[in-house]
């Protein structure tokens, strides 16, 4: 007799081996029914044997894939350009032979002949910058001068991620409704999280370097050094510790808040009696005029456009825009409103082969900002006072011929156990494995970064 299948209860009992509703059941007939796929079998149906309960004998099938509801990327840490980690440390020119160290060459139109505007100085007088008259004489009218030099230097930072599976587990995996190979599983999904927390590191945000557990402090200098911190100033610290974001009892005293101005071993960002003390750690940072709530600001194209001006007036060039989710559409939805030519163009911006957000069809570019990627970053802080509702992401806009992630051992993975012919090594009936990770970041160059904080949607 041929059979038909009419329904799903019909599909599910053809695919178990049954024929018709109930009736010949060569798999499940020691339970004595078959139910749906999508319900548990709770042995309500006629049973067609003797079994008393049927209720854990069989349950719903849920497959071997496991589906992850999370947002896992790691743009930030993908984006940095990955280098050898070569040596501890770089060397750094924070001044010119002469003109200071500011963007433009400094000079001035009057002064003495030796001390201010001398030849030499920070800002020498105009006719005293390399202009020699016939035949003049060595170090009366040509000084020696030389650019002023200091070193930076770091420490790889080691980042681990230990898990462990028993033998039992390894063994179940592999029947009943088991995932299969467990080992392989674990590896995966412990992969990605040792990536996203490396991910979160470079995004950490710079008042965490200031934080306390009672009376101790939260060391967080094992941790890569975040993007945060390279791309911050000794005005910002300031005025975040005006703001009350940061502890404001240690500024003069060291303490917890050396943790946030030393930086590569350099502590010229350090607060000299509360006030900022600028240097060449310091990078283009556009907060406002303070942290404090009210001073937030809607965010515009008039700040990016500045911010951008700015890094390329230091020699700067910006090769990609971090921010987050929301920024990027407030941006795109700026660019919307001025709209003015047909011609259409759709793009999605990479960079060191991180993808970003597809760009939408309309006049501009709204995946780029003036051919710069803007790529998204969930983990990107918020910094600011401003009601967490109307809050957008902060942005990054960095030049990565100048910032790099120096990788001393690349991402490796161990594991050992029982499964490996060693309970001994690992002392557990089981398996222990581990991802492990040696690198630090690092920059040459901080004027040419730029961070945009404290604004809003509105």
């Amino acid at each position: 007799m041929t059979n038909y299948i009419k329904t799903m209860k019909d599909l599910e009992a053809a695919t178990y081996g049954g024929r018709g509703s109930m009736g010949g059941n060569n798999l499940l007939k020691s339970a004595g029914i078959v139910a749906g796929l999508h319900t548990g079998h709770s042995g309500t149906e006629t049973p067609q044997g003797t079994v008393a309960s049927f209720g854990n004998l069989y349950n719903v099938v849920y497959g071997k894939k496991v589906w992850s509801m999370l947002n896992q990327e790691v743009n930030a840490l993908a984006m940095l350009a990955k280098r050898p980690y070569t040596s501890s440390g770089w060397r750094i020119m924070t001044d010119r032979p002469e003109g200071g160290s500011a963007s433009t060459f400094a000079t001035i139109n009057s002064g003495a002949g030796t001390g201010t505007g001398a030849q030499g100085g920070s800002a020498p007088r105009i006719d005293k910058i390399g202009g020699v008259t016939e035949n003049a004489r060595l170090i009366t009218d040509i000084p020696a001068i030389a650019p002023t030099y200091t070193t930076l230097f770091t420490s790889p930072k080691t980042v681990a991620h230990m898990f462990e599976f028993t033998e039992l587990a390894l063994e179940m995996a592999k029947i009943d409704d088991g995932v299969g190979d467990l080992r392989a599983l674990i590896r995966e999904d412990m992969g990605k999280h040792h990536a996203e927390t490396q991910n979160k590191m470079l995004l950490m945000p710079l008042e965490n370097y200031d934080q306390t557990d009672g009376s101790a402090v939260i060391d967080v200098t094992a941790n890569y050094t975040s993007l945060m911190k390279i791309v911050a100033s000794s005005k910002e610290i300031e005025a975040l510790e005006d703001a009350s974001m940061i502890d404001t009892g240690a500024s003069t005293t060291g303490g917890i808040i050396n943790q946030m101005v030393t930086l590569f071993g350099n502590t010229s960002r350090q607060l000299v009696s509360d006030a900022y003390n600028e240097s060449f750690m310091d990078a283009e940072v556009d907060y406002g005029s303070t942290y404090d709530a009210a001073d937030a600001r809607p965010m515009t194209l008039t700040i990016l456009n500045s911010m951008l001006r700015r890094i390329r007036e230091n020699g700067g060039s910006p090769k990609v825009i971090l921010t987050g989710y929301d920024t990027i559409q407030h941006i795109g939805d700026l660019l919307q409103s001025q709209e003015r030519f047909l011609d259409r163009k759709e793009i999605i911006p990479t960079h060191g082969g991180v993808r970003g957000v597809k760009g939408s069809e309309v006049g501009f570019r709204v995946a780029t900002y003036y051919d710069i990627p803007l790529i998204p970053c969930k983990d990107m802080p918020k910094t600011g006072k401003a009601a967490d509702g109307v809050k957008l992401s902060d942005m990054l806009i960095l030049d990565t011929d100048h910032l790099w992630l120096s990788v001393m051992k690349p991402t490796q993975y161990f594991e050992d156990g029982i499964d490996n012919g060693n309970p001994f090594g690992v002392g557990t009936l089981g398996n222990q494995a581990m991802y492990r990770t040696i690198a630090e970041t690092g920059c040459s160059f901080f004027k040419g970064q730029g961070k945009i904080t404290n604004i809003t949607s509105a």
